[in-house]
């Protein structure tokens, strides 16, 4: 396994900024080449990265056949555009290394949590524009080096509307709430060349409400992007695996009835990046 830990540099980084990779070895009594690569953000309102969202799902995609890295990415002091940054220069950083990881460059996944949900969906709505290209240094042609192929959103923070988490935009924005408000409301950033999303939320989140997932599906859905979205009876914000090994320092951050979230994701990976890969319908 490549399990190495890179630096992460860019415009406003923290020096902490790193990724971590999880790349499985190739081997000759298995016959899979190139796998697809889950490129997990914790969340933590965009002043932390959550532990309980990191390492321990990078592990359960590693178990299902699919390589993994976790994005440590920068939170406050550094505001808006730099853990975006961080993040896009870790998908071109993975594309570029794909042969050499045996990923396939065609299936890199970008996964969020709560805030990092906010993060991999503006990598899916932000990554044609130019600011991006010029912090990377990218030709007028390589804008897609950074483009995710999929996005699964886990209670994902979406809008600076009336069900806005107020904490997390604050966090990202810092001083400059006028002026990039809007632009951060990601349900109004959508178009025909986000990627497909699996997403997943509840319906008693009552940190993040489930607005978000609901406005960004419908924006998926008008747009006529592909997505698959799970909307669980129960449960708390913040819930990672939902099982004893993600298991909080609060009451309710075992949640077994959302459990399924995980295996439901393998399976819309395994048809929109597995079998249509082989030529499935």
């Amino acid at each position: 396994m490549i399990n190495t830990t890179y630096s992460i540099q860019t415009e406003g980084s923290q020096p902490y900024a790193k990724l971590t990779t999880y790349i499985q070895d190739d081997s000759q009594e298995i016959p899979i080449q190139d796998r697809p690569l889950v490129l997990i953000c914790p969340g933590g309102a965009y002043a932390f990265t959550s532990d309980r969202e990191a390492e321990v799902l990078a592990l359960q995609f590693l178990a299902m056949g699919y390589h993994a890295a976790v994005l440590r990415y920068s939170v406050v002091p550094a505001i808006f555009p730099t853990a975006l940054s961080e993040l896009a220069y870790s998908v071109k950083m993975i594309r570029r290394n794909a042969a050499e990881w045996h990923v396939n460059p065609e299936q890199i996944i970008v996964l969020g949590c709560s805030a990092g949900g906010h993060l991999a969906a503006s990598l899916g709505v932000f990554w044609k524009e130019d600011f991006l290209a010029e912090i990377l240094g990218l030709g007028a042609s390589e804008h897609r080096l950074i483009r995710p192929d999929g996005m699964i959103l886990c209670y994902p923070v979406i809008t600076t509307g009336e069900a806005a988490d107020g904490e997390s935009v604050r966090n990202l924005l810092g001083g400059r709430k006028e002026e990039l408000w809007e632009k951060m409301s990601l349900e109004n950033q959508v178009d025909g060349d986000t990627p497909p999303a699996f997403i997943w939320h509840t319906f008693t989140d009552n940190d993040v409400p489930v607005e978000n997932s609901l406005l960004f599906v419908s924006a998926l859905r008008r747009a006529g992007v592909c997505a698959e979205f799970h909307m669980y009876s129960c449960g708390g914000h913040g819930l990672s695996l939902a099982n004893r090994l993600t298991r909080g320092q609060w009451d309710n951050s075992v949640q077994e009835e959302c459990a399924s979230w995980i295996s439901l994701a393998h399976t819309w990976m395994e048809h929109w990046y597995i079998k249509k890969g082989q030529g499935g319908d």
